[in-house]
């Protein structure tokens, strides 16, 4: 059966995004418009709830089916709340991209060694474990719909890793594949995507033009250094439809060649 482009259709699809709606020209905005766009039913969540309505009040105003929501995804009972308010109005999930994650908020300087008790658990809590316990309530609404697909945001940033931040998004590859694993017989497709540097409003604030690690990664990519948003909405939406139905456990590095990687 030869290819055809509508193995990129969403069309009937309900999918989650969170850190949906802290930024404008943000990461999870791009993906949000990229998955409306390809024909799925949005959910932009943040535990700002006035970013993620305002976000989804854009994508219906452009044409898509899209609401905003409030979550906090480091407890529970705020997810619980996500989780009934997606089976009420839709009957579940068949996408949940994990995108939400402490980043431009984190010091660096202090390094690994310079940080307390306090930073390690906001970090590893935010980026790890929230990622973990949104794939463990959405799972079963997959599995009740036949399948799914989740997609974990990564890091450049982590390979090496170099700061908490990097360890935690290492830590989530570690999540990826063995939720890739578990969840497989059941038909759900556990993949990651690692940013480069990309010129989002925070990526732009914490690596500014002229900056040593700006200049660094100018010498060091193969290609263009430096991205935009919307230059990863390829990557998710072959994650997240039937045309990346073979791939599972992996780590698509969407960073002008910083990471080069078999």
């Amino acid at each position: 059966m030869a290819f055809t482009l509508d193995k990129f259709s969403l069309q009937g699809k309900v999918a989650i995004v969170t850190g949906a709606g802290g930024r404008k020209h943000s990461i999870g905005e791009a993906y949000c418009f990229g998955l409306a766009a390809a024909g799925a039913t949005v959910i932009a969540a943040d535990i700002n709830e006035a970013g993620a309505k305002d976000l989804a009040s854009r994508l219906t105003e452009a044409g898509y089916k899209a609401i905003g929501a409030q979550v906090n995804i480091v407890d529970q009972a705020s997810i619980d709340a996500l989780v009934k308010l997606v089976a009420d109005q839709f009957g579940g999930a068949d996408i949940l991209v994990n995108n939400a994650a402490l980043m431009a908020e984190l010091k660096y300087e202090a390094g690994v060694m310079g940080a307390d008790n306090a930073e390690w658990d906001r970090v590893m809590n935010v980026n790890l474990k929230g990622a973990w316990l949104m794939a463990r309530a959405f799972a079963p609404q997959m599995i009740a719909r036949g399948g799914g697909k989740i997609v974990n945001q990564v890091s450049a940033g982590a390979f090496p890793a170099q700061s908490l931040y990097g360890i935690a998004k290492l830590a989530t590859v570690g999540l990826t594949t063995t939720l890739a694993r578990e969840l497989g017989g059941q038909k759900i497709n556990v993949n990651a995507i690692a940013p480069g540097n990309t010129m989002s409003e925070a990526g732009a604030a914490l690596t500014p033009e002229g900056s040593a690690y700006h200049e660094m990664v100018k010498a060091m990519c193969t290609v263009n250094p430096f991205g935009q948003p919307d230059d990863l909405v390829g990557a998710l939406l072959l994650l997240v439809s039937p045309a990346g139905e073979w791939m599972s456990g992996q780590v698509l590095h969407v960073d002008g060649g910083l990471i080069l990687r078999p």
